[in-house]
């Protein structure tokens, strides 16, 4: 057996093991539409500052207050479906299994879960409102790093494990958002309302809060029995740490820093 050949039969069965409820659902048949994207995005990160290098910042004031009220409410969705689905699913913050049933809220833990995965596609505009703005300075590596790893990680998670113990993480990460796209739409309308966003370092907070909850929230689960696959316990595990260290670097340098000097 060649490599090429070994190759595709893995990828075939790795795809094979996937969720059939959600195969049929925008981006979720094969990785490529959306690794597409992301290479995409990429693309724009990279020229994007370069293609405005000659023209002067667009004003997006009506559209970014209009953007982010659009995700405070799809996140206020996300945060009332993630809750109510689980609670009355009767989830377990100990162990959490996924059910890949066609009961009605199986399949509803499911729909959410992909919403969460699709907001992540949306999300990109915020990288692309920075660039036409020009405000370069904000289109940092933690801020690619998390725009361009999260629709590749909630693909997989949609995927092959819609619901279960992910639903923890995708709640708390839905009510953070709801905070701050609430906190940038404010910002969005414009400079007099300075003077009312005196909490942004507890907004920074807030998200490293939660990525402290999801390390031990994952951590726990990879200590018992419980039939959730463990590569993903491990990879949010990791990944909650690598937020953590860049999350704490930003706050460092944007808060701390600034005092001392």
């Amino acid at each position: 057996m060649d490599v090429l050949q070994w190759l595709k039969e893995s990828y075939d069965s790795a795809l094979s093991k996937g969720d059939e409820r959600v195969e049929s659902w925008l981006l979720m048949e094969s990785p490529g539409p959306v690794l597409t994207l992301v290479a995409l995005y990429l693309a724009m990160v990279y020229l994007g500052p370069r293609a405005m290098a000659p023209y002067q910042p667009v004003s997006l004031k009506f559209a970014l207050v209009g953007y982010n009220l659009g995700l405070v409410c799809l996140s206020a969705y996300m945060f009332y479906e993630f809750l109510v689905t689980s609670v009355q699913s009767g989830y377990s913050l100990r162990c959490q299994p996924v059910d890949y049933s066609h009961e009605p809220l199986a399949k509803r833990m499911a729909k959410v879960c992909w919403w969460y995965f699709f907001s992540k596609i949306i999300e990109f505009l915020d990288t692309a409102f920075f660039i036409l703005r020009k405000k370069n300075d904000q289109v940092t590596f933690l801020h690619v790093y998390h725009h361009s790893t999260m629709p590749i990680n909630w693909w997989l998670g949609v995927k092959f494990v819609a619901g279960g113990q992910a639903w923890f993480l995708a709640t708390l990460n839905s009510f953070v958002h709801i905070v701050m796209y609430s906190y940038y739409g404010l910002s969005a309308l414009g400079p007099h309302m300075k003077k009312y966003l005196w909490w942004k370092r507890y907004l920074t907070i807030l998200q490293l809060s939660q990525f402290f909850a999801v390390i031990v929230h994952t951590g726990y689960n990879m200590t018992i029995d419980c039939a959730f696959p463990n590569g993903f316990n491990i990879a949010v595990f990791l990944y909650a740490i690598s937020l953590v260290f860049l999350f704490s670097n930003f706050f460092k340098n944007a808060y701390t820093k600034s005092k001392v000097d």
